[in-house]
């Protein structure tokens, strides 16, 4: 191989890691909106956000199911990221637990508007759910028993049975702007911890 044709690689690659990059900014972007706003937000909203011009986001995506399922996984990937990191840096295993909550319950406001945005696909939105299920139970099994193991919760608390709790709290956020699943969710991780001996 020429030494042009090796030098043209690394430009090849950097282009990748650039795009990748303006991706996920776009991914995050978008998340950030649809939580606020709800999937069916102005494509220009999300644009305006990424600090991009709208054929960027339609280059990328070309329909805006395209768009919620991207964001969909980049959400997902990035609460199962977040559950070590946060467990290695909060104050304790529980303070971790809590602000795992926090990003998993912005991931189901967005996830709400999923199967509209994906109208009939059901069997994409169940490809979608058993990720879900796959990625972020182990997550919340490894906050869970480190929280037990640290004496701030009771045991017993199953991840999946703890996430599908949340997961209805959060339900009917889109149609009553006056509901706040947040609270209820703070009272039933309450419930979790260990009562303190006197």
């Amino acid at each position: 191989m020429s030494t042009a044709g090796r030098s043209g690689e690394v430009p090849a690659r950097s282009r990748r890691a650039d795009a990748l990059r303006n991706q996920q900014t776009l991914l995050a972007a978008a998340a950030a909106v649809f939580v606020t706003s709800g999937v069916d937000a102005p494509i220009r909203e999300i644009a305006a956000r990424a600090g991009v011009g709208i054929g960027t986001i339609y280059r990328h995506f070309p329909t805006r199911a395209d768009l919620v399922v991207a964001v969909y996984r980049h959400q997902v990937e990035a609460c199962a990221e977040a559950g070590p990191t946060l467990l290695a840096n909060a104050d304790s295993p529980f303070a971790a637990l809590r602000e795992w909550v926090d990003l998993f319950v912005d991931f189901l406001v967005t996830k709400h508007g999923l199967a509209n945005a994906l109208q009939s696909d059901s069997g994409g939105f169940d490809a979608l759910h058993a990720y879900f299920l796959d990625r972020l139970v182990p997550v919340c099994a490894r906050l869970l028993d480190a929280a037990v193991d640290a004496g701030e919760i009771r045991p017993g608390t199953q991840a999946y049975e703890l996430m599908r709790g949340i997961g209805n709290l959060c339900v009917g956020r889109d149609s009553d702007p006056r509901y706040d699943p947040r609270r209820l969710v703070e009272l039933l991780l309450r419930g979790l911890r260990r009562p303190r001996s006197s």
